[in-house]
């Protein structure tokens, strides 16, 4: 085990594989990589841990690669062997205030997002799974809108989040980006 006092564990949910780059399911993993991108890190794969990560000194940043339904795997093993610097007990429930899991939200739309602690959509395989290995719900939830469906669910949502975005959704999808990361920063420096 390796020992990060004052560490940020920043998450980003996705699949892993070139079929599913860019698809609103991966919404964690194009976030975590504009942060990377703009803190020039890059990421190395960590077997022990089934994981990209990169780091720098207040934060680790940290791509799954359990897909999405079995993220909690990555997630635990990931504080496990750095260490969860920071985890309390409260009420008898551990508590990760410097965890923070970025990922699509079917309740939100595109365009728009919610950062909220121990607050998670009503379902999100991913965030289920977190839950299970962590038995707690008590970390920062990053939750990116994915919905563009103006009220219309004739497509099973398991189908629409493996769907990519339209060149209309870009632009907003960069803002929030943006928006996101600016927040982050700001929480974790």
């Amino acid at each position: 085990m390796c020992y990060y006092q004052d560490m940020n564990f920043i998450f980003g949910l996705g699949n892993p594989g070139q079929e599913y780059d860019q698809t609103r399911h991966n919404l964690g993993f194009m976030v975590i990589d504009k942060l990377a991108e703009k803190w020039q890190l890059h990421f190395s794969a960590q077997k022990k841990c089934q994981a990209e990560v990169a780091k720098n000194s207040s934060a680790m940043l940290v791509k799954p690669q359990t897909f999405m339904n079995a993220s909690g795997e990555a997630v635990q093993a990931v504080l496990k062997y750095y260490g969860e610097a920071e985890t309390t007990v409260k009420d008898g429930k551990a508590e990760y205030p410097n965890v923070f899991v970025i990922f699509d939200d079917l309740d939100l739309e595109v365009g728009h997002y919610k950062i909220q602690y121990g607050t998670g959509p009503k379902i999100h395989n991913g965030t289920g799974s977190i839950y299970a290995h962590l038995k707690t719900r008590q970390f920062w939830h990053v939750r990116i809108g994915a919905d563009n469906r103006k009220g219309d669910r004739s497509m099973p949502a398991t189908e629409y989040v493996l769907g990519r975005f339209s060149p209309a959704e870009k632009p907003s999808l960069e803002t929030v980006f943006s928006e996101v990361i600016q927040e982050l920063e700001n929480r974790v420096k």
